[in-house]
């Protein structure tokens, strides 16, 4: 089970990074710096791999919310670098969480129980249905509206299911 933390700001920069001496990688992984207007920066690193929420470009001056998993090994530099996980552009009324939701679809940190709708729709990364039950998983909850109750409750608009 990984450790989702995510991390608000503005895009400052974005820049081309080299993860290795294949020239055939060049262009193919990005360097991101996040700015959360209160001095703190973060540099993403994003590959191939990274999910982006209903797949939107990004551009600098644009406000996103970058997943990353915090138990992972990360350089001791500054400003902190990750590896993007999930990342989405903040959208006014759409909220994101990443996490591990167990047999009673509540967040691993116990802050928002799901319940899913004959509306809700449940894929895979790649788009294709799932269509097993979406208990015990990393999930990709995309939802609008909770209710103010400790744990707050939704009913999602997206799960994507992270296999």
């Amino acid at each position: 089970m990984a450790n989702f933390q995510p991390f608000n700001g503005t895009i400052t920069m974005i820049s081309d990074f080299m993860t290795g001496l294949n020239e055939e990688s060049i262009g193919c992984n990005k360097l991101m710096s996040v700015d959360n207007g209160y001095g703190a920066i973060v540099n993403f690193v994003v590959t191939p791999d990274t999910y982006f929420i209903d797949q939107v470009m990004v551009a600098i001056g644009d406000k996103v919310t970058g997943f990353y998993d915090a138990d992972a090994p990360a350089p001791l530099i500054f400003p902190p670098q990750f590896r993007a996980i999930v990342m989405t552009k903040n959208i006014p009324y759409q909220n994101v969480k990443v996490d591990y939701f167990n047999s009673q679809l509540e967040s691993s940190d116990g802050k928002l129980r799901l319940n899913i709708a004959p509306s809700t729709s449940i894929v895979l990364k790649n788009g294709q249905a799932f269509t097993a039950n979406p208990t015990n998983r990393n999930l990709i909850v995309v939802y609008g509206p909770t209710t103010m109750s400790i744990p707050a409750q939704t009913t999602p608009y997206k799960i994507i299911v992270m296999c």
